[in-house]
């Protein structure tokens, strides 16, 4: 059966990802993104390569007007929305606390938990028209484990994970299914966007092991979003085989 998908921060990294992995299962796309350029690019391809019927929305999941006018302005026919996909997030910096970047602690608060709550509101009610509506959150082995210099980041990410598990219960009688897919260490924008395009910094963040592809976590979205309608996963964990926490990488150098 054929759903509607609506997917934040679609530009890049998990959220592309999970885009090109619906669209070859046949299923429609709302991609949400802040970069209007990449945003069209990515549904004219995704409409070439696997002739997807994509919806773009234009906007800042920290912007809590934009977000209530984004979804107001989804055409009727498009307001039947069976999955939503909370993938929109960052790391910005990586300080110890006495010397982090105050800026960089609202872009993370405001984009990774705060931006969740607005999409998640007003997404709501269109997701009681499905047969099967489903939440998946994407959260992080940092809403595990605090790691050094992770402090902030990691404590959004605990955030997310405590949202996940409680909008698992505020839903339940909805019949909303609630997950999470929380991935380890991932080669994607997110160390180049962390680290502010220090590439020599990024480079290193991944040396001397295979990491998870956004096409892995991709892969586990589509799988848990497919289970029959009596199956919920409330919480996946997803790491790569050298690592086995934030701490434990095994890197051959």
């Amino acid at each position: 059966m054929q759903k509607t998908i609506f997917i934040t921060g679609a530009t890049s990294g998990f959220g592309k990802a999970c885009a090109h992995a619906f669209a070859g299962n046949h299923h429609r796309l709302i991609l949400t993104g802040r970069r209007s350029d990449r945003l069209d690019s990515e549904a004219a391809i995704l409409r070439e390569t696997f002739n997807a019927e994509v919806l773009t929305l234009n906007f800042d999941v920290r912007d809590r007007d934009a977000v209530k006018q984004a979804v107001d302005s989804i055409p009727v026919q498009w307001r039947n929305i069976d999955i939503l996909v909370n993938n929109a997030g960052l790391a910005a910096g990586s300080d110890p606390i006495q010397d982090g970047n105050m800026d960089d602690w609202e872009a993370m608060i405001d984009t990774n938990i705060k931006g969740l709550l607005y999409v998640t509101r007003n997404i709501f009610p269109l997701l009681l028209q499905s047969p099967c509506p489903h939440i998946v959150n994407i959260g992080s082995i940092a809403g595990k484990e605090v790691y050094a210099k992770g402090n902030v980041y990691c404590a959004t990410k605990f955030a997310v994970d405590a949202l996940t598990r409680a909008m698992r219960i505020d839903m339940l009688s909805h019949g909303i299914k609630v997950s999470q897919v929380a991935p380890g260490a991932a080669e994607t924008e997110f160390s180049e966007v962390r680290f502010k395009g220090d590439m020599e910094a990024v480079a290193n963040v991944y040396k001397g092991f295979a990491p998870l592809q956004a096409e892995d976590i991709a892969e586990a979205v589509t799988w848990i979003t497919g289970l029959p309608a009596h199956v919920n996963i409330n919480d996946l964990l997803i790491m790569p085989t050298a690592q086995a926490s934030p701490g434990y990488i095994h890197k051959v150098l």
